[in-house]
Order: structure tokens, then C-alpha cells, then sequence
């Protein structure tokens, strides 16, 4: 039973999140929550969660991890903890300049945390362009980024090249980077060895809105 010291909003919100979990095994986004209850902002929808935070029926852990727990005592949320994780979205990858700089962050995504696993670094980065469709990535998509500086062949990862960034399948050939494409209208990029190159990160998933 819900405690009484939530507005109706806020009830039919923590409804929806116990609706959403228990037929999904993870905790719906900001955005599919804003959606429901036409919630414009995800600021808007921020401060309900923080309010069902405050009256105890989430568990938020440091600012650091920017978990979130849905509490299990006394609420009707799920029989056994779930914990979400808020990731920032990046619009542009840019040479020179930190990925997570604020200028590049254009918002937040929340996830299962076991989908992470002990991965906490990662970001979603938003997918512009067709050359990636036989690999069911296309535009519009949101990947979701493990930052790292190597790669192994067929890893899909995105780089840099000079100041440009490319999401591509890696290929190492005769000692030589293969950046291949997963469209047959585009060529495959190989990396000669005096060009500044630089991998940014490896893509662990791939998220897609149908609205």
C-alpha cells in the first residue's frame, strides 16, 4: 500500500515505475516517464523523482555514481532490488577538448545498471549518418559508448580522426587500421600510420526510440 504522503502525481508516477519493472525487469527512462504523463522537461520529471527520494521511496547513492535505487521495504515498487544508472548523452565527439565537457553533454539517459555491469564510465552518444545499417544502427539511434583507447577486429568503436569522429567496425590488416563501414555505399577508411587517429571508445549497446 502507497504511503499517504504522496501527491497523486507522484503515485501514479512510482505506479508506472513498479508497471514498468515489473514487466521489464529494468526501470523505465526520464524520457519514456515524461512521455506518459506529458511531462515536457526531464528536469520536470527530475523533481518527482527527487521528491519520491526525500518521502523514502528511492534510494539515490552519491553524485558521483548518480545511481538510482528503487527501495524495496514497505513500497510496492519490486520484490527485490533494482538499481538504475544515469549516463550523460554526448551530441559531439571532438578532438581537443574532454568528451564529458558540459559543453558537449545535451542530456541524460537511465539504464539497468546490470547492463553496465562494473563498467561506470560510460556514455551515450547519439548516432548521425547511415553507415552503420547492416550492423542495425542507424540514425537516430543512441549508442551507448565504453570509453577506451584500444580495440580488438570487429569491435565497433568510435574514433577520431584529425578533428573528424566516425563510429566504424575496427580491422587490423597487415599491421594496418581498418576503420570498415557496415553499408555497401561506403568505402572502407584505412588509417595511414603518420594521420592523427585516435579510438574514443567501444559501442556495448544500442538504443532506439519508435515514437
Amino acid at each position: 500500500m502507497m504511503k499517504t504522503n504522496l501527491t497523486d502525481r507522484q503515485k501514479d508516477i512510482l505506479g508506472f515505475i513498479q508497471e514498468y519493472v515489473e514487466l521489464n525487469n529494468f526501470p523505465p527512462t526520464y524520457r519514456e516517464i515524461g512521455q506518459k504523463f506529458k511531462i515536457v522537461s526531464t528536469f520536470g520529471v527530475k523533481r518527482h523523482i527527487d521528491a519520491l527520494v526525500k518521502k523514502g521511496y528511492l534510494n539515490s547513492g552519491n553524485n558521483l555514481s548518480r545511481t538510482l535505487t528503487l527501495v524495496v521495504n514497505n513500497n510496492p515498487i519490486k520484490k527485490e532490488q533494482t538499481t538504475i544508472l544515469e549516463i550523460p548523452v554526448v551530441g559531439r565527439v571532438a578532438a581537443g577538448q574532454p568528451i564529458l565537457a558540459e559543453e558537449n553533454i545535451e542530456g541524460n539517459i537511465v539504464i539497468d545498471k546490470n547492463f553496465l555491469g562494473s563498467r561506470t564510465e560510460c556514455f551515450g552518444l547519439k548516432v548521425r549518418g547511415d553507415s552503420m545499417i547492416n550492423a542495425g544502427i542507424i540514425e537516430g539511434d543512441l549508442v551507448i559508448i565504453q570509453p577506451q583507447k584500444e580495440a580488438v577486429n570487429g569491435d565497433i568503436i568510435v574514433a577520431l580522426i584529425k578533428d573528424e569522429a566516425t563510429m566504424k567496425r575496427f580491422s587490423m590488416v597487415d599491421g594496418k587500421i581498418n576503420l570498415i563501414p557496415e553499408n555497401d555505399n561506403y568505402e572502407p577508411i584505412i588509417i595511414d600510420n603518420n594521420e592523427e587517429f585516435s579510438i574514443v571508445g567501444k559501442v556495448i549497446g544500442v538504443f532506439r526510440s519508435y515514437n
